[in-house]
């Protein structure tokens, strides 16, 4: 019985052990369990706090970036050069619509075509031109640098700022090249002028201007510029002194006699459908064309423009005689000579 008895005190013994055993793991798990509700709480307190501040951050950049003003600027757009700087609220947008667009207008206008001291991106053709061997001597295209989408291109930007880019419009001279060869075959129109082959330096501008427009290809739609074609007539170009008229006076100039071959050239092509951009007359009668039927110019001022509108390919041919007459023949094609407008 004793021993019955220690046994059974013995396995009660054991049991408690084991209870106290139990009850300590679970203490412990109940404190590991604690510190990470802990860790968790300060985690979440810790985001909560970064998120805060990540919001004030963004406002704080708001308010500043509300007190900024809005900025356009105005790109080249081949080489993204900064051509103008527009702060829109300080030139009266928002507070007089009409005057800021005024503005704009008045300095894309100067951008466009230049200022006294400053040129503009538009920039006249210089037509291509037949060599003596049948080739294409390769002129320059047209630029046109359009006002009214560049002024509604900065007045769209005004309201959040931005870049815009000057847009700008290249236009090549308006024929086939596989047309050159037979532009010459039918002469369409011609007109031929006098002029005394005594005066040396008035024949001799004759001839140089008369050779600048030689072979010149008139595609269609190219607008055509005596001035630009035939370049400075000075000194350095070759041009000699001669009588010209000024301001209603007849002087002496270099160059004087160039007005012979862009008046011989106006009633050749005149009797073309063409359209004309700038044309001015004498202040003074001139005898070798009908009254009215001149065409001045001027190296830097006056000028003798047209477009080609009669819807074919055109050519320029010219033939200065020292004997005394300067003919300007315009050819084409045979093949488009029944669809001249």
């Amino acid at each position: 019985m004793a021993m019955r008895a220690w046994g059974i005190s013995l396995l009660l013994i054991v049991s408690l052990l084991g209870l106290v055993g139990c009850a300590q793991q679970t203490s412990k798990e109940e404190v590991l369990e604690d510190k990470v509700t802990e860790l968790e709480s300060q985690l979440e307190k810790k985001k909560a706090e970064e998120e805060a501040a990540r919001k004030a951050a963004e406002e704080k950049k708001k308010e500043e970036e509300a007190k900024k003003p809005i900025v356009v600027n105005v790109l080249e757009p081949s080489t993204k050069k900064l051509v103008k700087t527009f702060i829109p609220v300080e030139m009266g947008y928002g507070t007089d619509n009409e005057k800021y667009k005024q503005e704009l207008e008045k300095w894309a206008k100067e951008l466009a075509r230049g200022t006294d001291t400053t040129p503009g991106y538009d920039t006249r053709m210089y037509p291509d031109k037949i060599d003596a061997n049948g080739q294409v001597i390769k002129g320059t295209p047209r630029v046109i640098l359009e006002e009214a989408e560049l002024v509604t291109k900065v007045l769209e930007a005004s309201v959040k700022g931005g870049d815009v880019f000057l847009p700008l419009y290249t236009s090549a001279s308006g024929y086939k090249p596989e047309d050159v060869p037979q532009l010459s075959e039918v002469v369409v129109a011609t007109y031929t002028t006098k002029f005394n082959r005594n005066v040396t330096g008035r024949n001799k501008n004759i001839e140089l201007s008369a050779l600048a427009i030689d072979n010149v290809i008139l595609g269609v739609g190219d607008v055509f510029s005596f001035n630009t074609t035939v370049g400075p007539s000075d000194a350095a170009h070759g041009y000699q002194p001669a009588q010209e008229i000024v301001d209603g006076k007849l002087v002496d100039g270099i160059g004087g006699g160039i007005c012979q071959t862009s008046s011989t050239l106006f009633n050749a092509i005149d009797q073309l459908g063409v359209s004309y951009v700038e044309w001015h007359h004498h202040s003074l009668p001139i005898g070798y064309v009908p009254a009215g039927r001149d065409a001045t110019v001027s190296y830097g001022g006056l000028d003798f423009r047209f477009e080609n509108t009669t819807g074919v390919p055109l050519l320029i041919k010219t033939i200065y005689n020292p004997n005394g007459t300067l003919t300007v023949e315009i050819r084409t094609s045979a093949a488009y000579q029944s669809l001249l407008k």
